[in-house]
């Protein structure tokens, strides 16, 4: 299989195996009006299976949600066929607005335009506390 190299774009990197659907959904990818390519276990000496997505375009990418999916995912930009920037993902401190509380009793439940905030709160078993009700996310 070829996949050829973008000239202009974003490349994420290193992604589980896996995960490659989920955040090309949660960053709206899909909505995209250029070409993205979502390439699924392919091999890797580091990681055995990896994914990798291509977006053959500069944007803007909420790097929150792509810690809070893969916090190992190494974003590429790409300009004029070389990358100019490297960005390594960290798994948020904070979640604002990318997942939505469960605990039907919250504010953000009851009342509209309340921001669903989780703060991150235990770091090695990834739990998060939504700061209003302490629900785990």
């Amino acid at each position: 299989m070829k996949i050829d190299s973008i000239y202009n774009g974003i490349v994420l990197d290193h992604i589980t195996a896996g995960k490659a659907m989920q955040i090309y959904y949660d960053l709206g990818l899909d909505k995209l009006d250029c070409s993205v390519a979502l390439i699924q276990n392919v091999k890797s000496k580091k990681m055995g299976k990896k994914d990798i997505i291509k977006v053959d375009q500069n944007m803007d990418l909420d790097l929150d949600v792509i810690g809070y999916i893969d916090p190992d995912v190494t974003v590429s930009i790409i300009k004029n066929g070389e990358t100019i920037e490297k960005k390594k993902v960290d798994l948020p401190k904070k979640l604002v607005n990318i997942k939505k509380c469960k605990n039907p009793r919250c504010i953000t439940a009851i009342e509209p335009g309340i921001p669903h905030i989780f703060n991150l709160t235990d770091e090695k078993n990834r739990v998060y506390r939504c700061i209003y009700c302490e629900a785990d996310k």
